[in-house]
């Protein structure tokens, strides 16, 4: 595989006819400042932040305008208030936030607060798995690409206790 910023302005040249709505980590994305020469060939905005994990990585990738789409893992990236956080810094440098959902289901209820209360917010991964849809009382419901937000006290959720008996190591 090429990760050669000359390939992948070249890709960008290509696919900027379609008007795609991303172009995902184009280099590696700890080549910060390659990934900001590639975001300033191209008219489709640079994805990016899935493995990064503190709020100075995602400001050097923002300030660095290398990546428009801030992919932040809340479940890897100190959670809702290190998350808030990254994505104050995005809107401030009018990037905007489309979460990576992949650390379970707790975190995916936590994902779906900071969306709703952040005004960048984009577009939310998701990754329901047959877990996602048992765990807790009310399972998030993910209904014709929308996410409907949990609403009771903190994240929104409520263990089923049958089922976390049922996966408790003891």
């Amino acid at each position: 595989m090429d990760n050669s910023t000359y390939s992948a302005i070249r890709v960008a040249k290509v696919l900027e006819p379609y008007n795609p709505f991303w172009f995902e980590e184009p280099v590696p994305p700890e080549n910060i400042e390659e990934m900001s020469r590639v975001s300033a060939h191209t008219s489709i905005p640079i994805a990016s932040g899935e493995r990064l994990v503190t709020k100075n990585e995602f400001a050097q990738l923002i300030e660095k305008q290398a990546a428009q789409i801030i992919q932040i893992d809340i479940g890897q990236a100190g959670e809702i208030l290190e998350a808030t956080k990254v994505a104050a810094i995005a809107d401030a440098h009018y990037a905007m936030i489309a979460p990576h959902m992949y650390c379970g289901p707790v975190a995916a209820a936590a994902t779906i607060q900071v969306d709703t209360c952040s005004p960048n917010f984009v577009i939310q991964e998701a990754n329901q798995g047959p877990l996602h849809k048992k765990i807790f009382k009310e399972p998030i419901i993910f209904e014709k690409g929308f996410i409907n937000p949990p609403t009771g006290p903190g994240l929104g959720i409520e263990f089923h206790p049958v089922v976390i008996d049922k996966y408790k190591i003891e």
